[in-house]
């Protein structure tokens, strides 16, 4: 592929998990178009992540940015702010450390980068027993639209040709996922990034979305395209999730598009 006239980094976030690390990693490998940067926003500080990243290192000798900070619970939007601190690239694409990317996603995402917008990409989720053998196995060259083991098989599907007739409304921000998730630098910067007054999880990529879209960045939903493959896991604490969603209902009503404690702070 030809080399885009803007640079393209890749941030995985992730928590105590390095063997779902270990598959997004290697998925990494098998990209039809390589990001120039790849960056670990880490959640916490837990060794088994830094001795997975190095063994990658080592093993493909491709250079990755490991941002960490204290484990003192759900941080993740601070993680991710420090994070984007570390990167020089013009567009991000982010994705949580249990998504297995297609080969070409990364080159999906580049199609579909356009100023103005930011793009939310397709996400398939396998099942427990998938899962299981995925994490054991590392066969990411088992994951296609007709394989055993996957729900919602539909977003599974790849035909870039037919995205463009999916619509959605690209001024609502309800349904961002972070999991999935592009963008230009130099947008999140002006809407200062992450929120990190959130507490726990839940609603930090709606009330990013949120911010850009008061901004004047339109959604891009990306269908049959820029598809990941969701590694089955338990849900976690939705002890926050109403105060969460009251920062994230603020937003809509006062249309913000920017809030303090965010990636300036970080």
């Amino acid at each position: 592929m030809n080399k885009t006239p803007f640079t393209v980094a890749l941030l995985i976030s992730t928590y105590k998990w390095p063997e779902a690390l270990d598959v997004v990693l290697k998925s990494v490998v098998y990209q039809s178009h390589m990001p120039d940067e790849i960056i670990i926003a880490e959640d916490g500080d837990d060794l088994r992540t830094a001795y997975s990243i190095e063994r990658f290192k080592r093993k493909y000798g491709i250079p990755v940015k490991h941002v960490s900070h204290e484990d003192l619970g759900f941080r993740k939007s601070l993680i991710l702010n420090k994070a984007i601190k570390e990167i020089e690239s013009d567009y991000v694409v982010e994705i949580d450390g249990d998504i297995v990317m297609h080969r070409e996603f990364i080159a999906d995402h580049i199609r579909a980068a356009k100023k103005g917008y930011f793009v939310q990409g397709s996400r398939t989720m396998l099942t427990e027993w998938k899962s299981y053998d995925l994490l054991n196995n590392k066969n990411i060259e088992s994951l296609h639209p007709f394989a055993r083991g996957l729900y919602s098989r539909f977003n599974a599907l790849r035909i870039p040709l037919f995205s463009n007739l999916f619509w959605v409304n690209p001024h609502k921000s309800y349904n961002v996922k972070g999991c999935n998730l592009a963008f230009w630098r130099e947008d999140y910067i002006r809407v200062n990034g992450y929120y990190s007054g959130f507490e726990g999880w839940g609603w930090e990529d709606y009330e990013f979305g949120e911010r850009l879209i008061n901004l004047g960045i339109k959604k891009k939903r990306l269908k049959m395209a820029a598809i990941g493959y969701h590694i089955f896991h338990p849900l976690s604490s939705r002890a926050n999730f109403v105060p969460n969603e009251m920062i994230y209902r603020e937003t809509v009503l006062y249309k913000y598009t920017y809030r303090a404690n965010g990636y300036m702070e970080a």
